[in-house]
């Protein structure tokens, strides 16, 4: 059996794991189901001040990377602080590590966003046209088991290759320019992240779009052929990656909430 090149795991795996820095350091705690009103939701974009995003947000982008990083921060363009992602050619991602909470049912994932500036040559089908102008992830910690050998060696070595502990389940919420809406299918560098779209077409300036998904019910349609169960969650990411399409675009995250 051929492995894949160092560079296609590296671009690959960083991907699926939304950046070395989004693995899972919890990753032998307990997994929980609290209570309603013990869940912990990401906290609040429109808490904090215009700039620099706070903890417990952090960046993340690929390993080593060299290409610009999209420009992630806050802003407020009505006035209510958001989160606001501009991309050049870079890739970049904000990451909220949550505490293994095991989706139910009644766990929706819920968000609002806009995109006043969208991307003329994505394809999310391509290596090449492999970017989305707003994204927003959920990590699973999703046992090998039901893998393939072929897509276990990949993990394993994409693991050792960064020291860390990649999520073998991603599912990425997307804005994409063609492809229609409830489209479901493998990143093109991997199938261990898988696009969901949620919105299509052009930006939409000044104009927000209220989301809310079944985390568990969107596992199950996207991975259910390798897992009967849904595994924790592990960590919601909201990110914008131009760089193998080389194009710019302007996007706003509004408050993301994980509630019954």
């Amino acid at each position: 059996m051929a492995l894949p090149t160092l560079t296609h795991l590296t671009r690959g795996f960083a991907a699926l794991a939304v950046a070395t820095l989004a693995v899972l350091t919890q990753a032998e705690t307990q997994v929980t189901t609290p209570p309603a009103s013990s869940l912990h939701s990401p906290p609040a974009f429109s808490t904090m001040a215009p700039g620099p995003v706070v903890k417990p947000w952090r960046l993340a982008g690929l390993p080593k990377q060299k290409i610009p990083v999209t420009q992630i921060d806050i802003g407020a363009p009505a006035g209510t602080p958001v989160l606001r992602l501009r991309a050049q050619a870079s890739y970049g991602n904000l990451v909220f590590d949550t505490p293994r909470l095991a989706p139910t049912p009644q766990l929706l994932l819920r968000w609002d966003w806009r995109l006043d500036r969208g991307l003329e040559h994505s394809d999310l089908t391509s290596n090449e046209g492999d970017d989305t102008p707003v994204k927003v992830c959920a990590l699973f910690d999703m046992p090998l088991d039901g893998l393939g050998l072929g897509e276990r060696t990949r993990l394993r070595v994409a693991r050792a290759i960064t020291g860390e502990h990649l999520p073998a389940a991603t599912l990425c919420y997307v804005w994409d320019r063609a492809l229609p809406v409830g489209s479901t299918l493998a990143n093109a560098f991997t199938q261990r992240l898988r696009y969901v779209v949620l919105t299509s077409g052009p930006a939409r300036p000044g104009v927000w779009v209220h989301l809310e998904r079944n985390l568990a019910a969107d596992f199950l349609r996207a991975f259910g052929h390798e897992s009967t169960t849904v595994p924790p969650l592990l960590a919601i990411a909201v990110g914008a990656d131009t760089d193998n399409s080389a194009g710019d675009s302007l996007a706003y995250v509004g408050d993301i909430s994980l509630a019954p």
